[in-house]
């Protein structure tokens, strides 16, 4: 088995390579700024790596990004990879609220300040910066506008749940269920975890459709499930049943523009990304970044009546 030792020295390398390569052999005399989302495959986090670096060589950075996926064990290497590197800073989408302390007090220990966006963990004056959309808020309004398309005559829904590590899935699921189990005319009759993914929320929504043959709508957790789902409806050959969704993708609101799916709550991971380097830079500059470590960012409602002001996670106009 490969020592940590060796994977330190191979991650190094790894990164002296991407950051030559990448970055056409930039200035190495500039302060890099390492950027970890869990992928770069999923368009939110692709969409907040892409803000993050960008605003970050507008600034005057180099810049590293690399994946975690969700994989905490691979986290903790990506981070010893960026003490090694001796990054200025970490913007980071962690991989766990519980799992990512221990790596982020050793990179605080070791000088490097790291920025959370996205995703919070479960400790306090560790990281600079939290910075989070507030999903129970936008948990909440998706579900109003649910409970209104369904409408008085009420009826069954079933829920599409994200992956049960991630506190998000958690906080969302708990703000949905604070505004439809106060409808006295809605009835949760199945709910199963998709962990994120379209493919298998394509699948557990067939297998929900078979076994409950009265179903009014589909609550999801994010897009991607949402859009699994619409799909799932469609090969059914049903209508009418009101599906939302969560994050504001650009394929979720080319479904609201379309009618297949009702809304979604944007989160601005555009915003937020941006707003942890800015702070990220502040702080290098300054020694403080003149913000609360925790902030909450609104989320925003989106449906087919404003579905043309919002772009790439973004509102746009």
């Amino acid at each position: 088995m490969m020592s940590r030792s060796m994977r330190l020295a191979l991650l190094f390398a790894a990164s002296t390579i991407l950051i030559l390569s990448g970055c056409h052999r930039a200035d190495m005399s500039r302060p890099l700024i390492v950027i970890l989302v869990p992928s770069q495959d999923n368009p939110f986090f692709k969409s907040e790596a892409d803000a993050a670096a960008a605003r970050a060589q507008a600034l005057g950075y180099r810049v590293r990004v690399d994946a975690h996926d969700d994989d905490a064990y691979r986290q903790d290497n990506l981070i010893d990879a960026a003490i090694a590197s001796n990054a200025a800073a970490i913007i980071l989408d962690n991989a766990g609220a519980d799992s990512s302390i221990a790596a982020i007090r050793r990179a605080t220990l070791a000088g490097i300040p790291c920025f959370l966006i996205d995703r919070e963990i479960q400790a306090d004056g560790i990281a600079k910066a939290q910075i989070i959309a507030d999903n129970d808020q936008g948990a909440r309004i998706a579900a109003e506008e649910f409970a209104r398309a369904v409408g008085p005559q009420g009826g069954e829904y079933v829920e599409l749940l994200g992956r049960e590590s991630d506190t998000n899935a958690q906080v969302r699921t708990h703000g949905f269920h604070a505004i439809l189990d106060q409808q006295s005319n809605l009835h949760r009759a199945a709910a199963q975890s998709a962990n994120w993914s379209q493919s298998e929320a394509f699948q557990k929504t067939e297998t929900m459709l078979q076994a409950h043959g009265n179903i009014r709508g589909i609550v999801a957790g994010n897009d991607t499930m949402a859009l699994g789902a619409v799909a799932a409806v469609k090969s059914s050959g049903l209508k009418d049943i009101i599906i939302t969704g969560f994050d504001g993708s650009p394929d979720a609101i080319a479904a609201i523009r379309s009618g297949t799916l009702r809304a979604t709550s944007l989160q601005p991971a555009v915003f937020i990304a941006r707003l942890a380097v800015d702070e990220a830079n502040q702080f290098l500059k300054s020694g403080s970044t003149g913000k609360p470590e925790r902030q909450i960012i609104p989320c925003d409602l989106v449906t087919k009546q404003n579905a043309d002001d919002y772009g790439d996670f973004e509102k746009v106009r």
